[in-house]
């Protein structure tokens, strides 16, 4: 749904908090206000998708108070883990390069699979620092859909539903492992509820209701925490006091590039910003619009840019406090314009996948959301949040999911992504702002997984490249490659298909229209905002 009214605007996958965020612009708050009581109402109407236990990242264009930062949320690995604790339980990698299956599937579901919960402390953060409403305004309305209830939406019932090939656990799976879990969201007779069905979650009201009154610190150090650790020691799980009480976001400078004149921001690692500069930096040298949007010579250009950045990320990118990530060399110019020499070449770059070959099937994890929102002075937030992967794991009382983070840390010593205690995995996510000059003009992010980075470049190229608006940014057919395959969606004309195949590219063609991440987006002309959200998910933009 596109949007154009008003100077202020926010952008989700769900028409609820999409309504919150706009009514506190409405009422005076600022974009921060608005991105962090969306959020927090996303934690309950899409609880699979992100979670007050969940982590993620915060980008911060704020004028007003003259900052521009990222607010990094990373979920990091229980102090008690070790490099080696996996690695004898190793039995693949996924194909898209999103976690490792392993035996009994002990990082996937289950107290095991959990990682220090961090979206609360910085949502929190982000309001006392640069918002205007205090905390315990902004999560009422959260609380109201805990307690009185909200739909089943098409894109959450297809979720449960999706089957996951060549061994991750079906998602099925998050719903019914752990009884507090499955007394929320199944039905008493254990069948699964339907679109429209509604959903209240009386545990999770009182929870939030708690920290309205005491604090999000309670939730870290509090009577909520002593809970947490309790349930995380009974169940087997990592998580304990101290980890709690170690959370907390953290400030960093976005990293930049230049992509056709506009300026472009983006978080810095272990956050996926990395991969999409890169990538611009590639393409830069290739007359896009002169090839046609989605031919086949614009899709191989853009797939083997996409598995360039794709290795480098596997082999270079990981946390900076514990892997040395050579950005200087992954952003620099010449290395991209000997990147583009290599695809002008010929050249077909080959991502490794440990245990895979081309067959394998496709393992995306979307289970992420994201909002943009931008106000009437001019402060843009683009916040991407998730679970990573649901752990299928809520302490029986407190009414949340928490998140499922440790499958993807590599269970293999002695590589950027390995397990260590402290550290954050990598993560796709990109919130990312273009400006032209000093002014703003695109705030784009997404969820989905490794498909993230992919559908963020390519609603900056159709909006840079091919002069798209925002809503036909992000609702444009898109294909991505984060294998040796090209997988495309069902708008792919079958001719542009055959074509890359003779090419030497094998391709996947899906069944549905709308795929590879969920791309969110407001474009600023003149200050200006026209939004779009994409339609594989079911949200919408609305302008105040």
């Amino acid at each position: 749904m596109t949007a154009t009214a008003g100077r202020a605007m926010v952008v989700a996958p769900q028409p609820e908090p999409v309504e919150v965020g706009a009514r506190v612009l409405a009422d005076g708050g600022n974009a921060v206000d608005a991105a962090v009581a969306t959020a927090l109402a996303q934690t309950v109407v899409d609880p699979f998708m992100c979670g007050i236990a969940g982590f993620g990242v915060m980008h911060l264009y704020l004028p007003e108070a003259g900052r521009h930062l990222t607010l990094d949320f990373h979920a990091r690995a229980p102090a008690s883990v070790t490099p080696e604790m996996w690695q004898d339980l190793l039995e693949a990698e996924t194909e898209d390069g999103f976690g490792f299956i392993l035996k009994g599937r002990v990082n996937e579901v289950g107290y095991g699979a959990i990682a220090t919960p961090e979206t609360l402390k910085a949502l929190d953060a982000a309001v006392a620092r640069y918002g205007t409403r205090p905390l315990a305004e902004l999560i009422q309305p959260a609380i109201g859909f805990a307690r009185d209830g909200y739909m089943v939406r098409p894109h959450m019932y297809r979720f449960w539903t999706q089957k996951e090939p060549a061994g991750r656990v079906q998602h099925r799976a998050y719903l019914e492992t752990h009884p507090a879990t499955a007394a929320i969201y199944l039905n008493a007779d254990g069948s699964l509820k339907e679109i429209g069905d509604e959903i209240r979650n009386p545990d999770m009201a009182e929870t939030l209701e708690r920290i309205a009154r005491a604090g999000a610190d309670d939730f870290y150090t509090g009577e909520i925490a002593g809970r947490i650790a309790d349930d995380m020691a009974a169940g087997g799980g990592r998580i304990a006091a101290a980890d709690l009480a170690a959370c907390g976001p953290e400030e960093t400078a976005p990293i930049w590039t230049e992509y056709r004149g506009l300026r472009v921001a983006a978080p810095a690692p272990p956050a996926g910003g990395v991969m999409v500069l890169e990538m611009l930096n590639i393409l830069a040298n290739f007359d896009l619009a002169a090839m046609g949007h989605n031919s086949p010579a614009y899709i191989k250009t853009v797939a083997e840019a996409m598995k360039i950045a794709t290795v480098d990320k596997d082999n270079h990118v990981g946390d900076p406090r514990f892997v040395e990530v050579p950005l200087d060399r992954l952003l620099d110019k010449t290395y991209a314009r000997e990147q583009a020499a290599r695809i002008k070449a010929g050249e077909i770059t080959h991502v490794p996948r440990l245990g895979r070959d081309a067959a394998g099937g496709p393992l995306e994890s979307k289970d992420t959301t994201h909002v943009c929102v931008v106000d009437g002075a001019g402060n843009c937030v683009s916040l991407t949040h998730s679970l990573g992967m649901p752990s299928g794991v809520t302490t029986p009382g407190l009414g949340f999911i928490y998140n499922g983070c440790m499958g993807v840390f590599d269970p293999r010593p002695g590589r950027p992504g390995s397990l260590a205690p402290g550290k954050a995995r990598f993560t796709s996510m990109a919130p990312v702002i273009l400006f032209d000059g000093d002014a703003p003009r695109f705030v784009v992010g997404a969820p989905g997984g490794t498909y993230i980075a992919m559908g963020v470049l390519q609603a900056i190229l159709n909006h840079v490249d091919f002069a798209m608006d925002a809503q036909q940014a992000v609702a444009a057919a898109r294909f991505s490659a984060t294998s040796d395959i090209i997988e495309i969606v069902n708008r792919i004309p079958r001719s542009v298909e055959a074509a890359l195949n003779a090419g030497g590219y094998p391709t996947r063609r899906y069944p549905i229209n709308y795929h590879f991440a969920g791309v969110h987006a407001i474009r600023l002309t003149d200050g200006q905002p026209d939004g779009g959200a994409d339609p594989g998910r079911d949200g919408m933009a609305l302008a105040v």
